[in-house]
């Protein structure tokens, strides 16, 4: 499952979100948001909204590639990062909640993949070139947090609006998300592309390492938060099924 254009990302992902309807599976979680922000950058790109729109594409292919590989590796039995291998493992523990599956997979994509993602499509070239467009993309995951925590609210109802009114949720989200994207994954690919392409698979592995290790924050956020995820967890509503599909709504 590798996609040449970001339509066939788009595809795919629809793929990946049925597919965990049906079976159902915490999996699609993470797919549906992904889908979600795909089809805004492919929104910005057909707007001109990037500095080199094409790019912009190939760099979203070469990104999403690295989930969805990760992905089929995982159904097929193969490892795929440790980054990865934890988020999924994760899927089938009963007590997290919508959003801790969903910034593992953060976890995993933004702090991982994507900085590997930018390295390899300035391979070759000026990394700095591409940090305007970097930029943007975080510009359009910082719009999607509105939206997130407007479907999150119909699946927590009553805890939720507390988590907004202390600013909690918006806290956690962006800190985990946007400013981790601005700033490790951009410090990464910038450390991939003034390294030798020799040198890539150590240095991927060992930041793979790090990566991983940060999951714990998420995985274990201390004993009053857990003590909260849980209240939250009994409190979701609906079934996998209907959470997937409050997260794909426009």
């Amino acid at each position: 499952m590798q996609a040449t254009t970001i339509d066939e990302v788009i595809l795919f992902l629809d793929e990946i979100i049925e597919q965990n309807k049906k079976i159902p599976s915490t999996m699609g979680y993470f797919a549906a948001l992904y889908q979600k922000v795909t089809c805004k950058v492919k929104e910005g790109i057909e707007s001109g909204f990037f500095d080199d729109n094409p790019r912009m594409e190939k760099l979203d292919v070469i990104f999403a590639n690295r989930y969805l590989q990760a992905y089929t590796d995982y159904q097929n039995g193969v490892k795929p990062t440790t980054s990865w291998q934890i988020a999924f493992e994760k899927t089938d523990s009963y007590w997290l909640i919508v959003l801790q599956h969903l910034l593992l997979g953060m976890n995993a994509h933004i702090n991982l993949d994507l900085g590997i993602a930018a390295a390899e499509v300035m391979k070759g070239k000026d990394i700095n070139d591409l940090h305007n467009d970097f930029n943007k993309i975080n510009i359009i995951l910082s719009a999607l947090v509105h939206d997130v925590q407007k479907e999150l609210s119909l699946i927590w109802s009553f805890l939720a609006k507390i988590l907004k009114k202390t600013e909690k949720f918006s806290i956690i989200l962006t800190d985990f998300s946007m400013k981790l994207a601005r700033d490790g994954a951009w410090k990464y690919a910038t450390l991939l592309a003034s390294s030798p392409e020799a040198n890539w698979t150590q240095l991927i592995a060992d930041r793979d390492i790090n990566i991983a290790e940060k999951a714990n924050i998420v995985l274990d956020p201390g004993f009053i938060a857990k003590l909260i995820f849980k209240i939250i967890r009994l409190e979701e509503s609906g079934t996998i099924k209907t959470r997937i599909e409050i997260l794909e709504k426009d």
